[in-house]
């Protein structure tokens, strides 16, 4: 199952005790204060990668503990730092700190933001001697390392982004142009989260059915519009079954423009389905009046498997040729 959102619970690594020990001179059992400071804590980052997926890796555990400082020891020997954690999210994730309310986006392979601070390690004996105090006993114990609960929302980055109603046909076009198994039945909402597929290297999503108001949250609204966001390119598909096809076009557009007028700016090819279903006459006019929208407009037939190389061949060919694929 995709997992698009997750709450972690994350601590980084307390700060090791400072310890008091002497220099072993002989005769002179305390030759000096000698003991050393604690190492300190780990300090915990989250890291992007390419696994979209990431996140349902860690719903069995979402408790993440770095690696505590190790304490002071003798001859003023400073304790091990710990080792810093790396929380590895999907690229394209926004990281809210639910307890101090910030938010860190990752939008790069790569790309780190450290979220939590390790505790600084405590003070050995040695840094309390003085004057009047040759020998002594004080030492200071590490800090504790900070903490906190943080919400993973993935927004996804893919070359292709499917967007269209419930039932449109999007997951019978992905598992038709790619190597996905997105399930596919004659009734609303079978996709109840998004669905990746491979074509020759670049990654097309089935983005779940929108719905008038989901720019306002209705039905599963902003949880699916904002994988729509980041897609590079659109592939608005439209059933010919609809009763009007260009009243249901309108309103999938009306709701991206509301929800983010960048969408606007992207590339649309509209993919007409189902034409087996329908009249000739009547797939024809269709063709004709969404022309007028000046995107490219293809035809996908469930009979005919041409249509759907053709769109397979022509979607490849002008990806390769995108600067910005």
């Amino acid at each position: 199952m995709f997992v698009d959102e997750l709450t972690i619970y994350a601590k980084a690594g307390n700060g090791g005790n400072g310890v008091v020990r002497w220099r072993q001179e002989k005769y002179q059992p305390k030759g000096g204060p000698a003991g050393g400071d604690g190492g300190n804590g780990a300090d915990v980052y989250v890291r992007a990668v390419k696994d979209l997926n990431r996140l349902s890796k860690y719903t069995g555990n979402k408790t993440f503990m770095s690696e505590n400082g190790e304490p002071g020891t003798k001859k003023s020997k400073a304790g091990s730092n710990g080792e810093d954690l790396y929380i590895d999210i999907p690229v394209g994730s926004k990281v809210t700190d639910v307890n101090r309310k910030r938010y860190f986006e990752l939008t790069e392979i790569g790309q780190t933001q450290k979220i939590l601070k390790g505790g600084n390690g405590g003070l050995g004996n040695e840094h309390f001697k003085s004057s009047t105090n040759q020998t002594p006993e004080e030492s200071t114990d590490g800090i504790p390392g900070e903490d906190g609960d943080f919400l993973i929302e993935v927004a996804l980055i893919v070359d292709v982004g499917f967007v269209g109603y419930p039932n449109a046909g999007k997951s019978t076009l992905l598992n038709a142009l790619t190597n996905a198994t997105s399930r596919i039945g004659a009734y609303p909402f079978t996709t109840l989260e998004p669905h990746l597929g491979d074509l020759y290297g670049f990654i097309l999503a089935d983005i779940p059915g929108l719905i008038a108001g989901a720019s306002d949250g209705k039905g599963l609204g902003h949880k699916f519009l904002r994988h729509v966001s980041r897609t590079k390119m659109l592939l608005h598909v439209v059933s010919l079954e609809q009763e009007d096809p260009l009243a249901a076009y309108y309103t999938i557009r009306k709701e991206l423009d509301q929800f983010d007028t960048s969408l606007s700016q992207k590339e649309e090819w509209i993919i007409l389905t189902k034409n087996d279903l329908v009249e000739q006459d009547f797939s024809d006019q269709m063709q004709k009046e969404f022309a007028k929208t000046e995107n490219r407009v293809l035809v996908t037939d469930a009979e005919d498997a041409e249509t759907y190389k053709t769109l397979r061949d022509a979607l490849v060919r002008h990806l390769r040729e995108s600067p910005n694929s």
